[in-house]
């Protein structure tokens, strides 16, 4: 039986969410395949979280844990770590450098995708259509009215670095510029101002299992507040998350190919959601999450179950992926 480190916890605003996603995993892993341990990582604390709350010590120089005076060495790890160190590549280097297969994109494709403004960059070398934006720096001087102007109002200030819509405001006015871009400030040190774009929002995940590549059905985003903000995502009630998406057949093509093009482009593995605005006249790449929500309610396992792949099926595929 395979022992299998299910990673979670982290750095960021999505650290609850996180250890939410770890216990669904867990929840739903084959017992008859995989002997499953949730591991909690913290700043200054990695521990393996036992169901009665018990909470035991990781060594980190092989990333082992000791369970009833026996020493536990994993198989592989499934990473369940929204955000910083789990989706930006830092903790998966140091999977690498130990020989752990995880489930996720490698450390390069999670760092780059991570940064936003990277991430728009290789989606637009690729042929993608992205929107227009303005990066700054923490403690750099900036023009706002020039910014405004440049991109004109509503217009999107967010962490370059960051997930779960953490730190991101939608500013519609010019008073609100400031406090929108200080808020930002709070969860990173490098700010994206954004030119709003009006369309519908739309999510497409791509998986890759044994080579071949699977398309899932695309979901359509209907916010109930102004955008589909940290509220929006994760309170029930607060949006419309409708699966699959009424599309004509031209978009649905368009989607779907894009975002198998660029799953390709950014070299992912596993399972990635893309997410978009369709306009009128096109559709808008706005970025990649490589560790997308894997709660029963969130869009990638919904996405599964209308292809009729129960969440058992979906983290089995991800895992057999990586082992032998």
């Amino acid at each position: 039986m395979k022992k299998i480190a299910i990673v979670c916890g982290g750095y960021s605003g999505e650290y609850e969410i996180s250890i939410s996603s770890a216990k669904v995993v867990k929840k739903h892993l084959d017992p008859t395949k995989y002997e499953a341990y949730v591991i909690v990582i913290q700043k200054n604390s990695w521990y393996h979280l036992e169901d009665d709350g018990t909470k035991t010590d990781v060594d980190k120089n092989d990333f082992s844990i000791k369970v009833n005076g026996k020493k536990v060495v994993f198989d592989a790890i499934f990473n369940a770590i929204h955000g910083v160190p789990g989706e930006d590549g830092q903790l998966l280097g140091y999977f690498e450098m130990l020989g752990l297969p995880y489930t996720s994109s490698n450390f390069t494709t999670s760092a780059l995708t991570f940064h936003k403004d990277f991430c728009k960059k290789i989606a637009a070398a690729a042929g993608a259509n992205v929107s227009p934006s303005v990066i700054i720096n923490r403690g750099e001087s900036y023009d706002a009215d020039k910014i405004i102007k440049t991109l004109k109002l509503p217009l999107f200030i967010k962490p370059t670095r960051n997930g779960s819509s953490v730190g991101v405001s939608k500013v519609n006015v010019a008073e609100d510029f400031e406090k929108a871009v200080e808020f930002a400030f709070k969860a990173g040190d490098q700010v994206m101002c954004e030119k709003f774009v009006k369309g519908r929002e739309l999510a497409c995940t791509v998986m890759q299992v044994k080579g071949k590549t699977m398309v899932f059905p695309i979901t359509e985003i209907v916010s109930k507040n102004d955008f589909f903000d940290y509220e929006a995502k994760y309170t029930a009630g607060k949006s419309d998350e409708i699966t699959p998406a009424e599309l004509d057949e031209v978009s649905e093509i368009e989607i779907k190919a894009t975002s198998a093009m660029l799953y390709d482009k950014f070299e992912c593995k596993g399972f990635a959601r893309f997410d978009y605005i369709l306009t009128p006249k096109q559709l808008v790449f706005i970025e990649v999450n490589i560790v997308p929500g894997m709660s029963e309610a969130s869009i990638m396992p919904k996405q599964a179950a209308c292809m009729g792949i129960t969440l058992d099926k979906l983290f089995g595929l991800a895992l057999e992926n990586i082992l032998d």
